[in-house]
């Protein structure tokens, strides 16, 4: 039987226990006035908390304190389906996750030929408001594009294109480099809708030849390799939890 300590623990075990710092360590974290819980600053030591309920940060910086939850970053291959389970027998992202036997949830979507940053988690509400678009998390792409994009048509992508399912805002735009007749932009979006960035650039005149995600909000797939999955730092945990208002 779990005690009523056992889910109200002190708040020094819990930063402890989420990494923060020895438990001394976060004592005295709390004795400067460092960390808050709900908007307050807890001082005092003997302070209890429901880790499953409560923001806490540490000098303003959000300390994700649910052992129970995961929250990885996988860079998907091109033919990898984005489905935990997919039932027609394609390779699909449990082919990255072998010893992991908990029930994952995939944020978003990425097309079986399109590679990068896919976000998974047990934490069914965190995915829901991280695919909802009121949220708008900004997701970044590197595409590789048929022709040399002027800059006509990045003004064009900024102001607004209209597609046959409504309008598609760009957030960002860059050309980041041109070489024989084709064209390497990075693009940031604030929706996620069906092969959006493909259909946004050919309605542009710049068919897309390769595409992948470079970033998902703070999470960034650095040097991660293909087929790869690596634990969400702390930090982009919290900055994930506060974009979402969790």
């Amino acid at each position: 039987m779990t005690s009523g300590d056992d889910l109200h623990p002190r708040l020094q075990k819990v930063l402890a226990e989420a990494g923060v710092a020895s438990r001394r360590a976060c004592e005295a974290l709390m004795s400067e006035g460092r960390v808050e819980v709900d908007g307050e600053v807890v001082t005092r030591l003997g302070t209890r908390v429901d880790p499953r309920s409560s923001v806490i940060r540490v000098d303003g910086r959000r300390i994700p304190v649910q052992p129970d939850l995961l929250y990885l970053v996988a860079n998907k291959p091109r033919g990898v389906v984005s489905s935990m389970a997919d039932e027609r027998g394609r390779t699909d992202l449990r082919s990255l996750l072998p010893d992991r036997t908990e029930r994952l949830f995939h944020v978003g979507r990425l097309d079986t030929d399109t590679d990068g940053l896919l976000l998974l988690t047990n934490h069914g509400e965190f995915a829901h408001r991280l695919s909802h678009p009121s949220y708008e998390i900004p997701k970044t792409y590197l595409a590789l594009v048929d022709g040399v994009v002027r800059p006509a048509t990045r003004r064009r992508l900024l102001e607004g294109v209209e597609l046959e399912d409504g309008p598609a805002p760009v957030g960002a735009f860059r050309v980041m480099s041109s070489q024989g007749g084709q064209s390497l932009v990075e693009i940031v979006l604030h929706i996620g809708r069906n092969r959006i960035v493909r259909r946004l650039l050919a309605e542009v005149g710049h068919p897309v030849l390769r595409l992948s995600r470079t970033a998902f909000g703070p999470v960034r797939l650095g040097r991660l390799p293909s087929g790869s999955v690596r634990e969400l730092s702390s930090e982009e945990v919290g900055a994930l939890l506060d974009a979402v208002e969790l």
